[in-house]
């Protein structure tokens, strides 16, 4: 027995979003993780009810954002001859992405954002992000889109409070 799987491909066109910071790398960093807490994942698993989600993301995340994942990319390439310093993050919070993912479950392939904190060779400090309407406008839901543009305010609210 023969079976072919049904496959279906978009072509995506991103704005990548690479604002300098006006603090060096490490308080660039320690600012970041102060505006975006990480997710306190085992308390958001004890909780009962979807009611009782929101409130604690709200208390969790008073900039709308949480971080879900953190790489200290610096230290997987410490022995490499880069030399950059680079963090990357998952970024987002679930009760907004809760919205797409009622819609679209493959929309959590861009959800949580992906964020890099780097610095150039100059010594600069950037922000690196994948424009998040551009990311969820190729699902082609009106509904998904929104939330997307929703998520384009909390990241350009995030970049000013950085002093982007």
């Amino acid at each position: 027995m023969t079976t072919t799987a049904a496959r279906e491909s978009t072509e995506l066109t991103v704005l990548r979003i690479d604002a300098v910071l006006p603090q060096p790398y490490d308080p660039a960093v320690r600012r970041f993780e102060e505006l975006v807490p990480p997710a306190d994942l085992a308390r958001f698993g004890q909780l009962g009810s979807w009611e009782a989600v929101r409130e604690l993301a709200e208390i969790n995340a008073p900039h709308s954002l949480m971080i879900y994942g953190k790489i200290d990319v610096t230290g997987l390439m410490a022995t490499s001859p880069s030399g950059w310093k680079c963090t990357e993050y998952l970024v987002g919070n679930h009760v907004i992405a809760q919205r797409m993912f009622h819609q679209d479950p493959a929309a959590m392939l861009h959800a949580p954002l992906r964020m890099v904190l780097y610095a150039d060779a100059a010594g600069r400090t950037h922000l690196a992000v994948d424009r998040p309407s551009d990311l969820f406008a190729s699902y082609g839901n009106p509904a998904i889109t929104e939330v997307g543009r929703h998520l384009d305010g909390l990241v350009a609210d995030l970049l000013e409070l950085l002093g982007a």
